[in-house]
């Protein structure tokens, strides 16, 4: 068993994706790191984009795991401005009970040390669960909404203007994330303007927010107030095409403003893992993203 850094190259992009989905599938049958998505060619390309990206950014803090040549293991790990983030941590099946798990958490850990405070979107198993308690981590347990938007309660937005976002907001967008997460996503938010559909911003004088949304999926939402961020999220879901399902996902009972929205839409509400934090309490008002949190 060897135990390596990840590679910005195109074959480990390939060995994180394969690993990822063969190990994490929901009852559903969708990958767990993003479970709000189908395999679908922008998802596959936004994955693959997303471990060169990291390799990048972060290597000391992306690991692989192989046997005889073959990728068995992965855990991806970055680190923003004290806060340290576990994005993806897979072992396939027929390699777990052997200690690749923990030789791979170790060392993404590592990669944490000296930071206050940490973040990740564990799944439903019992076994993450154990594996991050142990860790340290607070479990919080998270709702996701699902279905399609009804049209006709989508009313008058009210007076806080939202409006198209963009590379000239980066500041705006680390302003926010400080206040609310004690760090700022920092060289995320170009990728994410460049994988995500859309960015919504409200900038007003009570507050400010944004909101990344990717066909039917809200992927990331934070702002300064309850009021701007429940405007944000009415705004996003009746952009949802009314041909696609929406989806808003990782929402603890902090985030009883999405829930409220989302339920007066007509989306449904099921129970879906866990936000673990560590350090901290659940940013509020906010919608964690489970690749970038």
């Amino acid at each position: 068993m060897i135990i390596r850094q990840l590679r910005n190259t195109a074959a480990d992009a390939e060995a994180v994706q394969r690993v990822s989905r063969a190990a994490f599938r929901d009852l559903d049958g969708r990958p767990q790191d993003d479970p709000d998505r189908p395999g679908d060619a922008a998802h596959r390309v936004r994955a693959l984009a997303r471990a060169r990206h990291l390799a990048v950014t972060d290597p000391d803090g992306c690991w692989i795991a192989e046997q005889d040549g073959e990728a068995v293991g992965v855990a991806l790990s970055l680190r923003r401005e004290g806060v340290w983030v576990l994005p993806l941590f897979v072992v396939l099946p027929s390699a777990q009970g052997r200690g690749v798990g923990r030789l791979l958490l170790e060392r993404a850990a590592a990669y944490g040390r000296g930071c206050l405070r940490g973040m990740l979107c564990a799944s439903p198993s019992p076994a993450a669960a154990r594996r991050y308690r142990a860790a340290g981590f607070t479990l919080y347990p998270t709702m996701r909404l699902a279905g399609r938007v009804d049209r006709e309660r989508l009313l008058d937005p009210g007076d806080i203007p939202v409006h198209p976002g963009g590379a000239a907001h980066l500041h705006l967008l680390d302003s926010v994330d400080r206040r609310l997460r004690g760090a700022a996503h920092g060289p995320d938010h170009p990728f994410m303007l460049a994988h995500f559909e859309e960015l919504l911003i409200a900038d007003t004088l009570a507050g400010t927010g944004y909101c990344y949304r990717d066909g039917g999926t809200v992927q990331l939402l934070a702002a300064t107030s309850k009021r701007i961020a429940a405007r944000l999220l009415r705004e996003a879901l009746a952009r949802v095409p009314a041909e696609q399902e929406a989806a808003v996902s990782f929402l603890t009972a902090e985030q009883e403003w999405a829930l409220d929205v989302g339920l007066d839409l007509g989306l449904s509400v099921t129970n879906r893992g866990y936000l673990a934090l560590r350090g901290m309490r659940p940013p509020a008002p906010y919608i964690p993203n489970g690749g970038y949190l």
